[in-house]
């Protein structure tokens, strides 16, 4: 492993540090003795949902330039990412649906609603930017960075997307099992209005309708969403360190572990697997879509964890866990890519 990359990692780890002592010091305040009250932690996730994300969201999907996406490479690696989501999803809902019932408790019901979401979001959504982005930079250089940042801007949009759309169609299910008045139309209506009008996939599809225009966007507009954009990366480093300071993360360790060993392991070894044998990619792409999977969870996982109030203290543990463990993997897969 590279200085670049070791310096990269502590430079993460310091970040959360950072966070963590912000919440022990309680720079921020208490955290909330009952659901609703104010509680810092669930403030800035909230702030990064709202404003943050959908800037940077749009802005990329505004400026993407189509007609010059590597359709092979970009396949090679969506495909494999999307087949493990709906196979992590679907266990969980597996195991979701083993669990005793809520018994009349809404809030209970739509937590285990989104748990399988929230659980799928953590074992594939990568940390690409902030770790991702000098790996590929001293790993591949110039050739295999414009390749990383190609799927970097492909990632939230697709996966992030994919998700939220699972999540409300459980969340409408969770509510309409709850109420007399349920029906199969009103379910499909509440989840795609709750879909569409929504902090990740609106942003989106506004970004996607600006980019077949044509136009450039204006330079005030493009100021705005670049400075908010760029504020996601440390609010959420700080974000998790908060979070570690006032969540229990008793019962939740063992989660996190299997969630950390999915993301560094099974992942990559599912793309890399697709992307070789099933697509015919080699050399650096090759590289760099299997290096993408093998990145350690992102920190949106807790972010999108506290919109649906669920398995925040695993996505947070998971973090914590696969940022450190990356720095065990990466030599294996450089190894594993050098055979090939």
């Amino acid at each position: 492993m590279t200085h670049l990359i070791a310096y990269k990692l502590l430079s993460i780890v310091l970040a959360v540090a950072l966070g963590w002592l912000a919440g022990r010091m309680r720079w921020l305040g208490e955290p909330a003795a009952r659901a609703g009250d104010a509680d810092p932690a669930r403030m800035l996730g909230n702030a990064a949902f709202y404003i943050f994300v959908p800037a940077l969201l749009m802005r990329t999907t505004a400026r993407l330039d189509l007609a010059a996406l590597p359709r092979t490479t970009l396949l090679a690696f969506f495909v494999p990412a999307i087949a493990v989501t709906l196979g992590v999803y679907a266990l969980a809902r597996w195991q979701a649906a083993r669990l005793p019932a809520a018994a009349g408790n809404l809030d209970e019901a739509e937590r285990r609603a989104a748990m399988p979401a929230v659980r799928a979001f953590a074992v594939v959504f990568g940390n690409s930017v902030q770790v991702g982005i000098p790996v590929a930079t001293a790993l591949f250089g110039e050739t295999g960075l414009g390749i990383h940042v190609t799927l970097v801007s492909l990632h939230a949009l697709v996966l992030l997307t994919l998700l939220t759309v699972l999540v409300e169609l459980d969340l409408a299910r969770a509510r309409s099992a709850h109420e007399a008045s349920a029906s199969l139309l009103r379910t499909v209506r509440i989840t795609v209005r709750n879909a569409v009008i929504h902090p990740v996939t609106l942003p989106v599809l506004l970004g996607l309708a600006w980019n077949l225009t044509g136009w450039p966007l204006p330079v005030l507009a493009d100021e705005v969403l670049q400075l908010l954009g760029t504020a996601v990366a440390p609010l959420c480093l700080v974000l998790i360190g908060l979070s570690l300071a006032y969540t229990r993360l008793h019962g939740a360790l063992g989660t996190a572990l299997g969630i950390t060993l999915a993301k560094l392991l099974l992942m990559p070894a599912v793309v890399l697997v697709v992307a070789h044998w099933g697509f015919g990619l080699g050399g650096v792409p090759l590289a760099v879509v299997t290096m993408m999977a093998a990145l350690p969870t992102g920190s949106n996982a807790l972010i999108f964890a506290q919109r649906y109030r669920s398995q925040e203290a695993e996505a947070t543990a998971a973090s914590v866990l696969s940022t450190l463990g990356f720095a065990f993997t990466v030599p294996l897969w450089l190894a594993v890519l050098a055979r090939l």
